[in-house]
């Protein structure tokens, strides 16, 4: 029952602070993505749960114990790498088997387990190829079937699927869920991807700049985001943002988007802020083009993109851009009419134009 758990933690290169004070607990057998831009920490906070970064302040425990000056062998970590790692001279079983030897297996057990991790990995007619007669889905396996066959505490994944190409991403990520299912292992997952961290993860950990922005079920951050960050960075295509003034009264509040009214659900927050800036959020799969409803905003249809079953509607709402997400069955020919939208109240999010915080709920 492998848990890890960050205090505080802080990296620092010189002046520049890279991870600034993040809390993070990563319950047994969970599955949690770390996700955000290039430059987030995100991968430094690996290396740190890893021992390949030193921390800077505050500390990491890995199963109740603080390992912050505990070498990197002796933690029981396994780390995937984005690059594999493989030595190109040893062949497949090799590769798997090279951190055994090293800590000076019995060679009947290396054998035993190797055979097991292949036939988990789908890697037992490959046992004998050497990694330049693989492909790079194949390498990736092996890389992982190495970090597998140690049975360590805690996974550790550094953007793993960045050199594959979309087809093999996404078979790969497939595999790595059902093979987390059946090891249970802590796992801890960096990506910029978020479509790999909505596809993979128990919990997703939004980082930004050093902190932790939200951290949540996939769900929850797509259907209630902390702020216009994480709006902005979670779903594809992500939340639709316009500037907005509060308009209307507190029991009925609306935002005034150019010369169109939008009712907003009756929080507290907006009966403050009548007459004040802010930012609406609408998802693209919650404008509705399809229904007749009342209040419909109307939109300048500029593209139709056509994804086969859905289609992307690229329109513009007081000149920003805007983008509805649509079925095409039964629709299709109709797509290239569409003027307005509808949206239900309580799909609609409401954000400080100042901080990005959403009103109506807690912050993360």
């Amino acid at each position: 029952m492998s848990s890890v758990k960050l205090s505080q933690l802080v990296k620092k290169y010189g002046n520049l602070e890279v991870v600034k004070a993040i809390d993070l607990e990563v319950q047994p057998h969970e599955f949690v993505v770390l996700v955000g831009p290039s430059g987030c920490g995100k991968s430094t906070t690996l290396r740190m749960i890893a021992g390949l970064e030193e921390i800077t302040g505050g500390s990491v425990s890995i199963e109740e114990r603080v390992v912050n000056r505990v070498a990197p062998k002796d933690r029981d970590v396994a780390m995937v790498f984005q690059n594999y790692a493989l030595y190109p001279h040893l062949n497949v079983a090799e590769n798997i088997a090279f951190g055994l030897r090293i800590r000076k297996t019995p060679k009947a057990e290396v054998t035993t387990m190797v055979a097991e991790v292949a036939e988990i990995l789908g890697l037992t007619d490959y046992l004998h190829r050497r990694p330049a007669e693989l492909s790079g889905g194949q390498r990736q396996r092996v890389a992982m079937g190495r970090a597998i066959v140690r049975h360590p505490k805690v996974f550790l994944f550094d953007e793993p699927l960045s050199n594959l190409d979309a087809k093999l991403r996404s078979q790969m990520r497939a595999e790595i869920k059902r093979l987390h299912k059946r090891l249970e292992v802590t796992s801890i997952y960096v990506t910029h991807d978020q479509v790999e961290a909505m596809t993979l993860a128990d919990r997703i950990v939004v980082m930004n700049d050093g902190i932790i922005e939200q951290v949540g079920t996939p769900m929850d951050l797509f259907l209630n985001p902390a702020n216009t960050f994480v709006a902005g960075f979670i779903g594809s295509p992500p939340m639709n943002q316009l500037p907005a003034r509060v308009g209307g009264t507190a029991e009925a509040p609306t935002a005034e988007i150019a010369d169109q009214l939008l009712p907003l659900p009756p929080l507290p927050e907006l009966a403050e802020r009548i007459g004040a800036q802010v930012t609406v959020g609408i998802r693209p799969e919650h404008a509705n083009v399809h229904k007749q409803g009342t209040n419909p905003i109307k939109v300048e249809l500029e593209l139709v993109e056509t994804l086969g079953s859905e289609a992307l509607l690229h329109t513009t709402l007081a000149e920003k851009p805007f983008i509805i997400k649509t079925e095409t069955e039964g629709y299709y020919d109709m797509l290239h009419d569409v003027s307005s939208f509808t949206v239900n109240t309580d799909q609609v999010k409401v954000f400080d134009a100042d901080t990005g915080r959403v009103f109506g709920q807690g912050a993360a």
